[in-house]
């Protein structure tokens, strides 16, 4: 397994994110953050906590801005070393301890594409804040599943059910199968479900997958 981490512009707080990180249970994975054309300190910070990692770091450089371009370099260059299961999260989330033992797990068990649960940070958010995070994602949901464009009868295979970027695992197999991240236009996270919905039904929601 591989996570990769795309970043722009967050030293500021991707540090929590690799703590986080480190606090995995499971840390038998290989990390690559994608250093997508910032000009602060993020790369700088992520290569001094290689240094002490429980884990390989690899740290990218992605000169084309777009969270697709980072995403799909991070993909590819973990593919290409050997990555057969690979997962996402962002330079500015907090992946629970059992992250990514329930992204393997899920893997393992036959699943193409899985996503979690997000949710609001404490650290930012307040109970009132947490609660409209929560609906505003309910909402988004609700509208994705009514889109006329994402119904069945547009070729899909599986029903569509919003997966969030920041929190998702594929097979490498998946992965290139249907053809990548889409590196343009936005939003590209939707036309990558839409890509895996395609193709196959195996597509799960784990709940012990929570950022």
């Amino acid at each position: 397994m591989w996570v990769v981490v795309p970043a722009h512009q967050e030293a500021a707080r991707i540090g929590d994110t690799l703590v986080a990180l480190a606090a995995q249970t499971d840390r038998d994975f290989t990390l690559v953050v994608v250093d997508n054309a910032s000009t602060d300190a993020t790369a700088d910070t992520v290569r001094r906590f290689a240094r002490r990692a429980p884990f390989p770091v690899h740290v990218l450089s992605e000169p084309e801005k777009g969270v697709g371009c980072a995403v799909d370099t991070g993909f590819r260059y973990a593919i290409e070393r050997g990555a057969t299961l690979l997962a996402r999260t962002d330079a500015d989330c907090l992946p629970h301890p059992g992250w990514t033992g329930a992204a393997r797990a899920a893997l393992e068990r036959g699943a193409g594409l899985v996503c979690g649960r997000i949710d609001a940070r404490r650290d930012e958010h307040g109970p009132a804040g947490r609660a409209a995070f929560r609906t505003l994602v309910r909402v988004a949901a609700f509208f994705g599943r009514i889109r006329p464009a994402h119904r069945l009868r547009h070729g899909y295979l599986a029903p569509y059910r919003m997966h969030a970027g920041n929190n998702m695992a594929v097979t490498a197999e998946l992965y290139q199968r249907v053809g990548g991240m889409p590196r343009r236009p936005s939003p590209t996270d939707r036309l990558f479900l839409n890509r895996v919905r395609r193709h196959t039904t195996a597509i799960v929601h784990a709940r012990g997958m929570v950022v």
